[in-house]
């Protein structure tokens, strides 16, 4: 793992409680370190703070992405604005920590993040349960196409009509998960688990930050909108 944060004493304690965890960590102090580091020995995930002087945590991103390294990438920001955690999805995160933070949350998010990657869990602990709602179900080979929507799930690609959309992991695979229930409204627990492995509670914004921005990406004038909010329950892939 390669931790990347300026403030020496949370770089410090983060590391520690990282280290115990299990995690074998190269903890670095601002983003040229850190881009340097992730050339020299690519790490498994990155743990990344968004404001470091220099070269700052949403350009090491940018960087990383746009040399085709997809290597799972978890931001620490201050920043608590929509606007501010969507800059960081932009740029090709794959989740975020918004601080002051619980060490506890970073590690499950660090955990649902290797689950995802194939990476397992490189802790010792941490082990968790299985998801609450919908039964694991096999990827097929080919393609899932629905609603004009086609996803080729090998190459990780998709197109709207005739379009290509570009989108990071974490957005293919909520669309996957949604692309695959069409017509069934899945509720925001079930959502967390599948794609996060960990509920983080009614207040957290995760998944309406997520599911706003897929909207944006999937957007085609004169067509119809294909995810659906369920008021007090979750999300629906549906047209019109």
């Amino acid at each position: 793992m390669l931790l990347a944060e300026d403030d020496r004493a949370i770089r410090h304690a983060l590391e520690r409680a990282l280290t115990l965890e299990g995690y074998e960590v190269t903890a670095v102090a601002d983003g040229v370190a850190a881009l340097a580091q992730a050339h020299r020995t690519p790490p498994d995930v990155l743990v990344l703070d968004v404001m470091m002087p220099g070269i700052d945590g949403l350009q090491v991103c940018r960087v990383l992405r746009a040399e085709g390294n997809r290597t799972p990438i978890l931001m620490l920001t201050a920043l608590v604005e929509t606007a501010d955690r969507i800059a960081g999805l932009d740029a090709g995160a794959d989740d975020y920590v918004v601080k002051p933070f619980d060490v506890e949350e970073v590690f499950a998010r660090l955990r649902a993040l290797l689950r995802r990657t194939g990476g397992g869990d490189l802790a010792d602990g941490g082990a968790e349960g299985a998801p609450r709602a919908l039964p694991d179900l096999p990827v097929p080979p080919g393609q899932v196409v629905v609603a004009g929507l086609r996803m080729d799930i090998h190459a990780r690609r998709v197109w709207r009509g005739e379009r290509e959309v570009e989108l990071t992991r974490t957005e293919f695979e909520l669309l996957e998960l949604l692309a695959r229930n069409a017509g069934i409204v899945l509720d925001h627990a079930t959502i967390y688990d599948r794609i996060w492995g960990y509920d983080f509670g009614p207040g957290s914004k995760n998944l309406a930050v997520y599911v706003g921005y897929l909207r944006r990406k999937l957007e085609q004038p004169g067509a119809p909108g294909l995810i659906h909010t369920v008021r007090g329950v979750g999300y629906v892939l549906r047209e019109d």
